[in-house]
């Protein structure tokens, strides 16, 4: 496995997502089943804080470690959902060092879908 989980370093980031090793630029960092799940059922629970939106009240659980990535203005990765296939895609934006925390923009990866709140 290349990835790990360890308390952030960002403010406020409780654990993080962490290269185990090197990841190059354009690499699949992880392929994430999710559980899709309504809006409302995920505003009434702890959810909203691990819960991607898409589409009109649509909601993705990731699976693996997709919930545990951390916000950055300045992410080293992105996310794009595939429906079909009910998974989300993290991919390197740029090269990743080993033990740097892995973050992407709340502001919404590839298809630009903000999450649940704006940045």
């Amino acid at each position: 496995m290349k990835l790990f989980v360890a308390p952030s370093k960002i403010a406020q980031g409780g654990r993080g997502v962490f290269a185990r090793s090197g990841i190059k630029k354009g690499e699949v960092v992880e392929t994430c089943p999710f559980i899709e799940i309504s809006q409302k059922e995920a505003e009434r629970s702890v959810l909203i804080n691990y819960t991607f939106f898409f589409g009109k009240d649509r909601a993705a659980l990731a699976l693996g470690y997709g919930s545990l990535y951390n916000h950055s203005e300045s992410p080293n990765a992105s996310f794009k959902i595939n429906e079909k296939d009910k998974e989300i895609v993290f991919t390197a934006i740029r090269e990743i060092n080993k033990d740097e925390e892995i973050t992407f923009d709340y502001g919404g990866g590839e298809q630009r879908n903000p999450l649940w709140f704006e940045v």
